[in-house]
């Protein structure tokens, strides 16, 4: 086990290779796991705490450190990867995801795990738990508890947003305007059923967005610059509409033969499946180490 981050910008192309492996082969080890929703919210995550968010890298529990919530929790392999090359925790323990007692377990944490923001995995449960947090956050400003409002930020899977919870969350956040929260969606077009527009349709997702009175944007969710632009305009208001983007996204992204809508949503790759991956991604290249013992 000698897997190690490389030296270089989280969105780089190298760091994002690094997290496609430490995804497939943490969930590999785990014998179980979702690494098609985890694949598909690399750019998203990287270019997120690249460019728009703000944390005190000497104090995680700062009260002014901006907040994440992974809403779709199944696909926390992608924000362990992200916290561990930021120095969060060391990489060896990306081979513990989902054993029993480990602090990384298969959804997010709070109990295990206290720099997880919020414990997600029923899902629509996170984008409430976002709006409490930045609604929260704008009282302790008011008060002057904190010198600077945060900003919230919510990751959505495209299954999950069938959920009436997350409708209900949006409808608040039309009428309480936290000017300092920002959704996005992984909008990868699947589900565990099968792809989104069968299952129940979204469409048209921007129009009805709108309706519930947020500033909505779109995006290609593997673009880093157009990502990196998005999150570093996001300003923080005491009061404004919740910010929302539609980052458009293919499951299973990095692997030809995870890129399908369903199929690669929760089943871990065998030996040979790993092995095919890792060199597809490297086409060439030495990988960064492995966590396989």
């Amino acid at each position: 086990m000698n897997f190690h981050w490389p030296k270089e910008t989280l969105s780089s192309p190298q760091t994002r290779k690094a997290m496609r492996q430490a995804i497939l082969e943490s969930i590999f080890l785990a014998k179980s796991g979702h690494p098609g929703g985890s694949l598909s919210m690399v750019e998203i995550l990287s270019s997120l705490f690249e460019a728009g968010f703000q944390l005190d890298s000497s104090d995680f529990y700062n009260p002014e450190n901006d907040r994440f919530v992974l809403s779709k929790g199944h696909g926390v392999p992608a924000y362990y990867a992200i916290m561990s090359q930021m120095g969060l925790f060391e990489a060896k323990e990306l081979a513990g995801l989902r054993q029993y007692g480990h602090f990384l377990q298969g959804h997010p944490d709070r109990l295990r795990f206290d720099k997880m923001e919020a414990s997600t995995g029923s899902l629509g449960q996170g984008a409430s738990v976002a709006l409490g947090l930045a609604l929260g956050l704008r009282l302790s400003y008011r008060a002057k508890k904190i010198s600077r409002l945060p900003r919230v930020y919510c990751v959505l899977g495209d299954g999950e947003i069938q959920e009436g919870q997350v409708w209900e969350c949006l409808m608040s956040c039309g009428k309480f305007m936290p000017g300092n929260l920002t959704f996005v969606l992984d909008y990868n077009k699947g589900q565990i059923d099968g792809p989104t527009s069968e299952v129940m349709n979204l469409e048209p997702l921007a129009d009805k967005l709108r309706a519930f009175n947020l500033e909505v944007s779109s995006c290609d969710g593997h673009d880093v610059d157009r990502l990196k632009d998005y999150f570093s305009s996001c300003h923080t208001q005491e009061e404004g509409k919740a910010r929302f983007l539609i980052a458009n996204t293919v499951k299973g992204k990095g692997i030809s033969f995870m890129e399908h809508p369903n199929k690669w949503h929760g089943a871990a790759p065998s030996e040979e499946q790993l092995v095919d991956a890792i060199k597809e991604l490297y086409e060439g290249e030495s990988p960064n180490g492995t966590l396989r013992g």
